[in-house]
């Protein structure tokens, strides 16, 4: 309960000193923050202990290897904060889905300086994240999946992304604010209705609509027509292009019952 409080109060304070973002997003180093993991706190008071030890017993190796793996320490935090300062954040698209369906955001990370970043992590909320590597001067795209219940519009309006390299001592993370949405269509019926009940009537009524039987006249030719049917010589004749209309002794009527 109070860790989730601290949480909520830390994003607040982030966005009212950061403000709303545009795109592209660069992360300098004044947005981005950094503390000890859980493995880093445990190493601290390792070496703590070590101190502790070396200053009872006047060990000058044990000075030697505390001071060394202080070092290393600093050294581990100073490379976490430097492999997430400077890289750029854009949108990379989201495709639209049907309401139920998860929507997946693009999020391109971009490096563009002439070293490696490692382990660069996008999430969102309590989303476990996914680690990626960016060359110099390349492009990573991680997708963040958001639940969608509803048709309209889905947002998402806040991302973390983070990092543990080295030696995962130290989480480096900046909050990024875009207004990133997707489209959500209405969710298509599982399964059509039956087909009305058909009834032929063949009592010599005729249909001028429909049929193959009569040759019935010349009509407009409409898209989606068969090419069978079109009236070839008179298109020769440099007449409009026309469809041969044929007419049947069999009337197929609808039965449409209100009670099914």
């Amino acid at each position: 309960m109070i860790t989730s409080f601290i949480r909520r109060k830390a994003r607040e304070w982030a966005r009212r000193r950061q403000g709303a973002d545009s795109e592209p997003v660069t992360l300098h180093r004044r947005r981005v923050y950094i503390l000890p993991t859980k493995m880093g706190v445990a190493y601290s008071l390792m070496v703590f202990a070590m101190l502790l030890g070396s200053m009872n017993y006047n060990n000058s190796m044990g000075f030697a290897l505390t001071f060394l793996l202080t070092g290393l320490g600093l050294v581990a935090m100073h490379h976490c904060h430097r492999n997430l300062n400077g890289t750029v954040i854009r949108f990379a698209g989201a495709d639209p889905v049907f309401a139920g369906q998860p929507a997946r955001f693009g999020i391109a990370l971009e490096n563009p300086s002439s070293g490696a970043r490692y382990d660069l992590r996008v999430q969102r909320g309590d989303q476990a994240p996914d680690g990626r590597d960016v060359e110099p001067d390349g492009r990573a795209v991680i997708y963040l999946s958001l639940p969608t219940k509803r048709r309209g519009l889905v947002r998402l309006q806040r991302i973390n992304v983070a990092t543990t390299f080295p030696f995962g001592l130290f989480r480096a993370w900046a909050w990024v604010y875009l207004d990133l949405h997707c489209i959500v269509y209405p969710r298509p019926a599982e399964q059509d209705l039956p087909p009305p009940p058909q009834h032929t009537d063949t009592g010599g009524a005729q249909d001028d609509h429909r049929g193959d039987e009569d040759f019935a006249g010349l009509r407009t030719f409409r898209p989606g027509d068969s090419p069978r049917h079109v009236a070839w010589k008179a298109f020769a004749r440099e007449q409009e292009l026309l469809v041969k209309q044929y007419a049947g002794t069999a009337v197929i009527t609808h039965w449409f019952d209100w009670d099914s």
